[in-house]
């Protein structure tokens, strides 16, 4: 009689484990309405998050001037001149304002949609880059609050939604409730905008929409700085939340977006 072999180390410990696995990483066309309810069900779920933060204003505060300094003495503490020499061009902090204010979601959510009708293969991974990213990123807001640097008393910065009456913004105004005030530390502007240029780059066919794509990231980080939303550091914050997010895709997934194929079969 053969002996019962026990799973080796490193290696799923069930069956049924193995099968979700191999669910999971079996490529399938996404179905648009499980989709949606995903948006709905995230959206629930980040409103549950933004409502509980803690009421830690002072200590927001507190580590948004340690990590001022910091930059100051590290000397990467360009964001005082961005914003005050954008805020004194008419012409273009308002153009900037927007962008802050509409770019996020629009960019995003295009595309979503894009790789959604386009490359539906590669959806669902790319999908779970950017969950998983934004998932790090409440915990993040949720345990270590960081207020902007138009929040900080006394350091000069202007707060140019603010002052230029940006219609829209959530970080100023009557619709500031709806946000929470001090999700600065990973800066989701710079992650996601990163992960559209990623996608952009690897998977559009005409050279001057990956142009876009390289320039869509490059110009949020100058944008963030210049409102006064977010400090260089915490964009590199972003960053690196994405890279964690790509990583724990990979191991989730076995290989990569672009990995997956363009096309892939609808399954039941």
């Amino acid at each position: 009689m053969l002996e019962e072999v026990s799973p080796a180390p490193g290696r799923p410990p069930s069956s049924a484990w193995r099968r979700v696995l191999s669910h999971v990483r079996t490529p399938r066309r996404p179905a648009l309405i499980a989709e949606l309810l995903l948006v709905g069900v995230t959206y629930i779920v980040y409103s549950l998050i933004r409502n509980s933060v803690p009421e830690q204003a002072g200590e927001a505060m507190r580590r948004g001037l340690e990590l001022w300094r910091f930059q100051q003495g590290i000397n990467v503490d360009a964001e005082l001149w961005i914003n005050h020499t954008v805020n004194g061009v008419q012409w273009l902090v308002v153009p900037m304002n927007y962008f802050y204010a509409v770019m996020h979601f629009l960019v995003t959510g295009a595309v979503l949609v894009w790789l959604y009708w386009r490359h539906p293969g590669r959806y669902s991974p790319a999908r779970t880059v950017l969950a998983i990213t934004t998932v790090l990123a409440l915990i993040g807001y949720y345990l270590f609050p960081l207020a902007p640097p138009r929040l900080l008393p006394g350091e000069g910065f202007v707060d140019t939604l603010r002052v230029h009456e940006t219609w829209g913004s959530l970080t100023s105004g009557d619709l500031q409730a709806l946000s929470n005030q001090y999700a600065a530390m990973p800066s989701m502007h710079a992650g996601w905008s990163l992960w559209c240029g990623i996608f952009i780059v690897i998977f559009a066919r005409r050279r001057w929409i990956q142009t876009l794509g390289v320039l869509y990231p490059l110009a949020t980080l100058v944008v963030i700085m210049a409102t006064a939303n977010h400090f260089v550091l915490d964009a590199v914050g972003g960053w690196a939340t994405l890279g964690i997010g790509f990583l724990l895709q990979r191991l989730l997934h076995g290989r990569l977006p672009h990995g997956f194929a363009r096309e892939v079969p609808a399954l039941t």
